[in-house]
């Protein structure tokens, strides 16, 4: 097969045990493993001996989860991809942050920081954050309205690009003898007065080695894919079905070419959970084994305190009611709401049918198959112009990793559709994105003091 004109971006979504939420139960697994740097580590280095493009670590400023089903308590991120930097050379570094429940100056430090300690390698994922469990962590009765979440979001973004740009890139001059560490005119304050932030800057910081981290956003209702049209370079999305994918990407592709900006400018990256077995009856058992051992009356409480309906109203093994909310309802996390919905009504999904296929997740397509199916399906939505490639997210970890880096990754190289070996050194390098010309000077190539 000829080379590939483009090729793949693929990410590793990493999760504790993995992101079946019953992969903690297997006898492979480490219960404790969502504490244990070590693991976190290994995985990070297997995903680089993968040629991958990065890694990503999702978040929330609220314990996710019931506690009694799965492990549910997490390292902060950045500080995780801190002590992972130092033992990786290559892999992209992806955490998520809130705009909701942070303040842009220490959010703008934190990643300039881990920018600076990986070399070039850090990413944000920029979420507004749903939920009113979170809300109550920080002194809110209820979660903001989602629009007005994307606000600040917006204003956010603005804020912290401007405080990574308060310092030129040649600011740093480190002249012994003249005794100039810094020129003063270099740094500017950015004196920001807006709606939610009042900022006087600069950052405390110099400019980071990418100029920016990586603006990543994973959120698809209108407001999300507008957000993302306008800021992101790198968009996690949650498609069911190839025509999905295939409108989806046409739709944000056409939006940021309204703003103005080149289409290849934001990689759309869907996530696939895969579950890879030596043979597609084998990687059928491995999954139902994996349904067998999900707790169905948990996430029957959980899908009815998310929809803000009774949980009398959901029965486990009839097909979902008709009266629902719309999305309009809906202020947490709409996209996702409507893509639940429609797979189960498109497929006649029982109540507990439909949790099976959310177990591995969580509304991401699920596949399970053999490594030669995995690759044929992750060709058909990059060819097919449905993905620029994929966020791929372990059932089970390390296994699940582990085959697809042995097993998947060799087919898509041996196919031309991704690299064999790094050429880069940063996140952006790796995506093919260039370093942000600086707001305040039009400068951007980096200056190095010797």
């Amino acid at each position: 097969m000829p080379d590939s004109p483009k090729q793949l971006h693929l990410n590793a979504f990493l999760m504790s045990t993995g992101h079946h939420e019953a992969s903690w139960r297997l006898p492979e697994s480490d219960p404790h493993a969502n504490t244990d740097i070590e693991h976190y580590v290994r995985l990070a280095q297997l995903a680089e001996r993968g040629k991958l493009d990065s890694i990503f670590f999702a978040d929330s400023p609220v314990l996710f989860s019931d506690t009694g089903r799965r492990p549910a308590g997490k390292l902060e991120p950045t500080v995780l991809l801190t002590a992972i930097a130092v033992q990786t050379s290559r892999i992209g570094l992806i955490a998520t942050a809130s705009t909701s429940y942070n303040e842009p100056f220490n959010l703008a430090r934190r990643f300039a920081s881990v920018d600076w300690v990986s070399g070039g390698r850090v990413g944000w994922n920029i979420v507004t954050t749903a939920g009113a469990d979170a809300a109550r962590n920080f002194g809110l009765h209820d979660v903001p309205a989602h629009k007005l979440r994307y606000e600040r979001a917006t204003e956010f973004v603005e804020v912290a690009t401007k405080l990574w740009d308060s310092w030129d890139d040649d600011a740093v001059l480190a002249d012994k003898e003249s005794g100039i560490h810094t020129d003063p005119d270099r740094v500017r304050p950015i004196h920001h007065e807006g709606r939610f932030f009042s900022v006087a800057g600069p950052l405390n910081l110099p400019r980071p080695p990418q100029g920016y981290p990586v603006l990543v956003q994973a959120g698809s209702s209108e407001d999300g894919k507008d957000f993302a049209a306008r800021y992101a370079e790198a968009v996690f999305t949650a498609q069911q079905t190839l025509e999905d994918g295939l409108e989806f990407y046409a739709d944000l592709k056409r939006r940021a070419v309204a703003l103005g900006r080149d289409p290849e400018t934001i990689k759309i990256l869907p996530g696939i959970v895969p579950v890879i077995g030596d043979t597609e009856e084998h990687a059928r058992e491995l999954d139902a084994e994996l349904e067998r051992l999900i707790s169905p009356e948990y996430a029957r409480n959980q899908l009815a305190r998310q929809w803000g309906i009774p949980v009398e109203d959901l029965d486990l093994d009839s097909e979902l009611p008709d009266d629902l909310p719309t999305e309009d309802d809906i202020q947490g996390a709409k996209s996702r709401f409507t893509l639940i919905v429609n797979l189960a009504r498109r497929e006649h999904l029982t109540l507990r049918e439909l949790i099976a296929r959310l177990g591995g997740g969580r509304g991401h397509r699920t596949f399970a198959g053999t490594a030669e199916q995995v690759a044929d399906t992750i060709e058909e939505w990059f060819t097919r112009g449905a993905a620029d490639g994929f966020n791929i997210m372990p059932a089970v970890l390390p296994s699940g990793l582990e085959r697809f880096v042995d097993e998947v990754v060799p087919i898509l190289q041996a196919r031309g559709l991704f690299r064999t070996d790094y050429t880069e050194t940063t996140l952006r390098g790796h995506y093919g994105l260039d370093r942000p010309i600086n707001q305040f000077t039009g400068e951007h190539e980096l200056v190095v003091a010797e």
